[in-house]
């Protein structure tokens, strides 16, 4: 008998979660019992992430060794992700104008939801510039860093001391043999963790289901619909032809991540498949170097589906109201988006705390985001598989864009991975 694949059992552990929690609508004791089997997996998957990306970038920056290559290739990856990143608001704020989805929502019908929490983690990083998140990049403390799971300066510290390893030449070999040695042991370790991910995702599902109950989402059927339709399109349309213009088939990443974009989904972490991604676009071809680098980077600056969700919010909050906004005002959305999105990378539910940073400039009244809260956690889970989709793009384009991409290599992944689906 044929072992069933872990996509299909964490779509098992997806499908189940959503009837359990059906059955048990409004039930508080749904989420004592599923609570703790969620938040062990989701700390499971935390535990690693770290180890995961500092022992990598170390190796990765070691081999390469040389700090130009390493600036040309920063430089590139952050232009690369600028344009991504203001072609996302671009469309979510297209798709807004032209289906218009807060229009004729009668807003007595909707529930408001405490945004309280929200409020206080936008008002402890809004005054952050874009200066200060730079000067933020360098860790006054990298153990403080670290125990924070701030990843940036995590990022910062472990490039430098990549290459500090590299230049000391022979007497640097054993460290860089020990962090290829953590490098491989945590990733023998995700992939115990892995085998748990049905689990987490059955009680994290279901713990939502439960909460929110499937009569929240009809008055804002609409905009749920709107959000799901343009994020398809997106990834098909947008970084489909961005794959295209470098030699790839956007469709060989989705099926190479069809796992993790069910668990990315399923949990609204991207954090939950950081460490697989890494490993997988390695085995498609891409150097460690640049993978290594590259895909934590965006986790903070290459968020394409909260960019594109942040834009197409704030024109249906807008819509809401009645609130008419003239294209300047739209313009000066984007140029605010494109600021606020990187400012406050690596906050908790970023995605709500950029928007309640950015509606309040253009005029747009904040309490609106509180008909939306309810049914955030739905919205959130397609916003995670973009990014989790446009971050393992990245990865791709920057090898290609270095000429460092394995293309024998990737082939043989993908006759692989067609063999065992056969």
């Amino acid at each position: 008998m044929k072992k069933i694949g872990l996509a299909w059992q964490i779509f098992i552990g997806l499908i189940l979660g959503i009837v359990v929690g059906a059955l048990f609508y409004g039930n508080p004791k749904v989420a004592v019992y599923l609570q703790p089997i969620g938040d062990i997996f989701l700390r499971l998957i935390k535990m690693i992430v770290i180890p995961i990306v500092v022992s990598s970038l170390i190796v990765g920056v070691a081999n390469v060794g040389d700090v130009k290559k390493l600036g040309k290739l920063g430089a590139k990856t952050i232009i690369y992700f600028e344009i991504i990143t203001t072609i996302a608001i671009v469309v979510g704020l297209l798709a807004a104008n032209i289906f218009q989805p807060g229009t004729g929502v009668n807003m007595k019908s909707l529930e408001k939801t405490d945004i309280q929490s929200y409020i206080d983690t936008t008002n402890e990083v809004q005054h952050h510039s874009m200066a200060e998140t730079f000067v933020n990049i360098v860790p006054k403390n990298v153990f403080e860093a670290l125990s924070t799971g701030n990843m940036l300066p995590i990022i910062f510290f472990s490039v430098m001391f990549g290459l500090g390893v590299a230049a000391i030449g022979e007497k640097g070999q054993p460290v860089l043999r020990f962090f290829q040695g953590t490098a491989e042991a945590m990733f023998y370790v995700t992939n115990q963790i892995m085998k748990f991910a049905p689990f987490g995702v059955f009680a994290l599902i279901g713990m939502t289901v439960s909460k929110f109950g499937v009569a929240s989402l009809q008055p804002l059927s609409k905009l749920v619909i709107l959000v799901y339709a343009v994020m398809a399109f997106f990834v098909v349309v947008v970084l489909g032809i961005t794959a295209k213009l470098v030699g790839i088939n956007i469709f060989h990443i989705i099926k190479i991540l069809k796992d993790e974009l069910v668990l990315a989904y399923s949990t609204s972490s991207s954090e939950t498949v950081l460490p697989k991604i890494m490993e997988k676009m390695e085995k498609f071809g891409c150097p460690k170097a640049v993978t290594s680098f590259v895909i934590p980077t965006g986790y903070s600056f290459n968020l394409d589906g909260s960019t594109l969700y942040q834009a197409l919010a704030a024109i249906f909050i807008a819509q809401l109201y009645g609130i008419d906004m003239p294209l300047s005002q739209q313009i000066s959305l984007v140029l605010v988006l494109m600021v606020t999105s990187k400012g406050i990378a690596g906050v908790p539910g970023v995605s709500f705390v950029v928007l309640l940073a950015t509606l309040g400039t253009v005029g747009i009244p904040v309490e609106g985001l509180a008909f939306i809260a309810g049914i955030d956690r739905i919205l959130d889970m397609a916003r995670t598989a973009v990014n989790v989709v446009g971050n393992s793009l990245a990865a791709v384009v920057m090898s290609k864009w270095e000429g460092q991409y394995d293309e024998e290599k990737g082939k043989r992944y993908m006759a692989e991975l067609q063999k065992q689906s056969a």
